[in-house]
């Protein structure tokens, strides 16, 4: 009986080493995931008037099938897009994924402002309100982080921003998103509508701390015959590969074309 049950603990303790060793693999596998930024012009078709087409952004999000997205010029509860209606809620809702909000002004009686979708458990948010001069007066702008745990038990931050119309502004809301996370140890993706083309200041500021996906990039808008880039995806950690950066030709659902990335976390 005595050796009955040494066999049982010595089985036991394989199980139980087998589990550890298959946990612990699992933390050293390198994650693969795709990320995209697309600035939806609060799901209004440019072509379509003033009708409202969730789905078409829902349709170009889940041909990708990325497993981040950064949104801009996101609704919730406004007039023009429909009272009570979360664009940010329901495109998490038609594509599978968390999303998180952040508002940037009000407007039509709701707000308006950018969002973060994830295929990974959010765990933490925030959301931060950038700058503006106060002689260089536009719409306020904001960003949104969170940070999501990967299957491999890592964790990173995800954020989505849009910078604004005049150089000085778009440059204090840079300098104030690295005030927010330049120092951060987690690996980070910043990506968004910069209003601002590669050779301007803020991306020559920005490309000090972060890493673009794509030294040339594609034209992002307009989406007929597009000749700027505005639409970037950058990343921070040494730890993070990024590749493959195309910009997706889909000329109805919105004024800007998405972005898209393939990414690597060591």
């Amino acid at each position: 009986m005595k050796n009955v049950f040494r066999v049982l603990l010595i089985l036991v303790g394989f199980a139980t080493l087998a589990g550890f060793s298959k946990e612990y693999s699992e933390t050293l596998k390198d994650q693969r995931f795709k990320v995209m930024t697309y600035n939806i012009h609060h799901a209004n078709p440019p072509s379509a008037g003033a009708q409202i087409d969730i789905e078409a952004i829902a349709k170009v999000i889940n041909a990708e099938k990325p497993d981040f997205v950064a949104l801009q010029e996101v609704d919730v509860n406004t007039e023009r897009s429909g009272k009570g209606k979360n664009q940010a809620q329901q495109i998490a809702a038609l594509t599978g994924m968390k999303f998180y909000f952040s508002k940037a002004i009000d407007h039509g009686g709701g707000d308006y402002g950018v969002a973060v979708l994830s295929k990974f458990p959010i765990v933490d948010s925030v959301k931060y309100a950038l700058p503006i001069h106060p002689d260089m007066k536009e719409e306020d702008r904001t960003v949104a982080a969170v940070t999501v745990t990967l299957p491999n038990n890592k964790k990173m931050i995800f954020a989505s921003t849009h910078l604004g119309l005049k150089e000085p502004n778009r440059v204090l809301q840079a300098e104030t998103i690295i005030e927010k996370f330049g120092k951060t140890e987690l690996p980070m993706i910043l990506a968004g509508d910069f209003n601002a083309v590669p050779d301007s200041k803020v991306i020559a500021y920005l490309d000090k701390y972060f890493k673009r996906t794509c030294s040339e990039c594609g034209f992002t808008i307009p989406v007929e015959k597009p000749n700027k880039t505005i639409d970037f995806i950058m990343f921070k950690s040494d730890k993070l590969k990024a590749s493959n950066t195309r910009v997706i030709d889909e000329k109805y659902a919105s004024d800007h074309l998405p972005v898209v990335a393939d990414f690597i976390l060591k």
